[in-house]
């Protein structure tokens, strides 16, 4: 029998040894359980695993929204730490503390604008970050490691195919090679120290609660409000899109089940260009393509992803449950329901609800 601590593996676990280990409701430690994906991921196992706790380390960044938390501030089951990936002794105190199953790590820089206009905080928190949780994982000897990333470190398809998970790595924005290089450290950590680690590489997310510099939700608030509709370049670069509840799905399923030392491509094969995403949404939100502005192209922009998620549905059984019609009408509902989030998002105001929510705890136990 192989013991808890990850020197004495005994070389990588499969899948299937992975899963005898691994109790069924699990102790998760969820960086990024802030931003728009991760909140998402942990009220999902929240709702789907009561009795497991998930530890929420997050360091609250622009990006990070403690306000679509706001359902579990009474929670026992979530406990949310504010920290920075980056500091090793407070990973592995947490995952002593809370005796940590697994580790599931969302937190990054990830809008590819931003990292064009300086790629220094991807690579501090991206990397260096994902060398730390890394670090402390092996130390502690948790069961299982899974690095969340994206379809974008595959790099860019000519006019047909979809990316799997043999294609190369070519990332071309500092994001995605951003990206690449913490993928590459989780798979080194596989190989050399025989860590249960397993990757999965998505799509473009969309739906509620994601913050309005990503194409969706700023395209719908800017129709919402007459504004103009920024298209780069001719708008036909196309985008495999998901919605981010299917995604979470995607993740839980790997966790529980994936073989270690594995890539899992997660993607619901609803590949457009964002022209007609953004004529779609145009359409659901009852405005003309008069809003339609085109602007000079990103640099080194990306033509086409589309990826093949064969190998998460035939080994896991997973398929996403939303078509992409009926999930942007969601999205854009949620957002016309939903715009006390949106504008307190846009004035920064959602960064005081930390304060307001835990401040007081947190002097008090001074």
């Amino acid at each position: 029998m192989r013991t808890r601590c990850a020197q004495n593996f005994g070389g990588p676990l499969t899948g299937h040894d992975a899963l005898g280990m691994l109790r069924a409701e699990m102790n998760l430690l969820v960086t990024g359980g802030a931003g728009f994906i991760g909140q998402c991921y942990v009220k999902m196992v929240r709702r789907t695993h009561p009795n497991a706790k998930v530890v929420n380390l997050d360091v609250l960044t622009y990006a990070g929204n403690l306000e679509s938390l706001a359902e579990l501030k009474n929670d026992p089951g979530h406990v949310f730490v504010k920290g920075d990936i980056r500091d090793q002794p407070l990973v592995e105190s947490l995952l002593r503390e809370h005796k940590i199953d697994a580790l599931v790590h969302f937190a990054a820089e990830s809008h590819v604008d931003r990292s064009i206009l300086s790629a220094a905080p991807f690579i501090d928190t991206n990397v260096s970050g994902t060398l730390s949780l890394l670090e402390a994982a092996r130390a502690v000897g948790i069961k299982r490691y899974v690095q969340v990333s994206t379809d974008e470190v595959y790099g860019s398809l000519g006019p047909t195919g979809a990316f799997d998970e043999k294609n190369p790595i070519t990332p071309r924005s500092p994001y995605s090679a951003s990206k690449a290089a913490a993928d590459h450290l989780v798979d080194a950590f596989f190989h050399t120290h025989g860590m249960d680690v397993v990757t999965t590489r998505c799509s473009n997310n969309y739906g509620p609660f994601q913050f309005p510099e990503k194409l969706i939700p700023l395209m719908v608030l800017n129709a919402f409000e007459d504004k103009p509709l920024p298209v780069y370049g001719d708008g036909m670069q196309v985008r495999d899109w998901i919605h981010v509840e299917d995604h979470c799905a995607a993740i839980d399923l790997v966790l529980r089940g994936g073989r270690s030392g594995e890539v899992y491509n997660i993607g619901a094969e609803n590949d457009r260009p964002n022209l007609e995403v953004i004529r779609n949404i145009l359409q659901l939100a009852g405005k003309t393509e008069s809003l339609i502005r085109y602007v000079p192209d990103r640099p080194g922009h990306d033509r086409r992803y589309a990826m093949n998620a064969g190998k998460i549905r035939s080994e896991l059984g997973w398929k996403p449950t939303r078509d992409f019609e009926q999930g942007l009408a969601e999205t854009v509902a949620w957002y016309r329901d939903n715009p006390e989030w949106w504008q307190r998002v846009r004035s920064g105001a959602y960064r005081a609800y930390y304060e307001e929510q835990y401040g007081q705890r947190l002097q008090g136990n001074k």
